[in-house]
């Protein structure tokens, strides 16, 4: 049986950075049930850093995880992960009221936003239909994200800290024993003291397994597709990855560049089970659907579809922290749409509470409490 300090279910974003600032404070072991760390949710994510996105949780998460994605530590990529983009948050006329909402709501955290009329939303993406759209809120500052990089780049950082990740070690067991949380998998038995679920949309399956009480975790599923966009004029698709991330006000569909291609959704949350998800036709035409009503562009071939894990507690705030029935069982799990954006402040917070410790001083500055994340709310 290999012996560690802290011992994390799942290898996927949420997982890998824990894992990475668990590895400056003790041992770490990382198991991931696939072959590839990141298959699942990590791996299909649309991958976009905006502060104005979510619950006023989320949103603070996503402010505290600012600075490590813009001043990466040396090494940590080969690349800044991340590159300007911006984000037009549209609406109809119908949906005014929603956009003033939307305006007040983030210019709490992010003072850059700026509510713009249907002339300046038009002026910035002349892709968009002049008779559906009547105005928008702007969001400068918004990013895309590298997420192989910093998923990549957590993992190394890791290695290089002395931890190490196990793939093919689905838990299969785990039992409280002499002050130690033992696993059994496939490739092997692994004990530490402390337990950190991070198993994405396996969390509550894994707490059943452990004999916790799970917190009535969700996935639902998420359709994408990418496709490239037919005008009547070709030239109208000049300067497309220049393009910002246009995003429904009322959420209903999005759209973003995406290696030369557009990548859309419609934005659907089905719940499902935990599995190898897959996307469904119907919402792939009601991505088409929706996006075409928006724009100047039709879409007549989709290049690539496919479906992600979006997991959810009840109010759709990520959980962090011990559960009080378990002693060294600690939940880092219900990132929902956020996991990528906010991960750099959830793995520090993670660390700070399985070490002992309260919240990292950015988050408590922005008003978070260990409270607004704890499992305990959900009980």
């Amino acid at each position: 049986m290999q012996h560690a300090d802290f011992l994390i279910v799942g290898a996927g974003m949420a997982g890998a950075s824990a894992a990475y600032e668990l590895a400056a404070l003790g041992s770490v072991l990382l198991l991931e049930r696939e072959a590839q760390p990141g298959y699942h949710s990590t791996g299909r994510s649309a991958a976009l850093y905006t502060q104005t996105y979510g619950h006023a949780v989320v949103r603070a998460l996503t402010v505290a995880s600012w600075n490590f994605y813009s001043s990466p530590p040396d090494g940590f990529s080969e690349h800044p992960p991340l590159s300007p983009r911006g984000v037009l948050l549209i609406g109809r006329a119908d949906q005014t009221a929603a956009l003033d909402a939307a305006f007040a709501e983030g210019r709490r955290l992010t003072p850059s936003v700026e509510r713009w009329d249907a002339a300046q939303t038009l002026a910035r993406a002349p892709l968009l239909r002049a008779d559906y759209v009547a105005g928008a809120v702007w969001e400068p500052e918004a990013m895309d994200l590298d997420v192989h990089a910093i998923h990549q780049g957590y993992l190394r950082g890791l290695k290089a800290r002395g931890g190490q990740t196990v793939t093919d070690a689905e838990v299969r067991a785990v039992e409280r024993r002499g002050g130690l949380w033992v696993a059994r998998t496939p490739a092997g038995d692994y004990a530490a003291p402390v337990l950190v679920n991070a198993a994405g949309a396996w969390a509550d399956s894994l707490a059943e397994l452990a004999g916790v009480r799970p917190l009535g975790l969700v996935p639902k599923r998420r359709t994408a597709l990418t496709f490239d966009p037919v005008f009547d004029d070709p030239a109208d698709a000049a300067g497309l990855d220049g393009w910002p991330m246009v995003i429904d006000v009322d959420e209903t569909f999005y759209f973003k560049p995406d290696a030369g291609r557009l990548l859309a959704s419609p934005a659907d949350e089905t719940p499902v089970a935990p599995c190898d998800v897959q996307p469904e036709e119907w919402d792939v035409a009601v991505a088409v659907d929706r996006v075409e009503q928006a724009v100047r562009f039709r879409i007549r071939r989709i290049a690539h579809r496919w479906a992600g894990l979006r997991s959810f507690v009840a109010d759709k705030v990520p959980v962090v922290g011990f559960d009080a029935a378990a002693e060294g069982f600690l939940w880092l799990a219900g990132q929902g749409g956020y996991g990528i954006q906010t991960a750099p402040a959830m793995a520090r917070t993670a660390a700070a509470l399985a070490s002992g410790g309260g919240l990292p001083a950015e988050l408590a500055a922005l008003g978070v409490t260990a409270a607004d994340l704890s499992p305990g709310r959900l009980r």
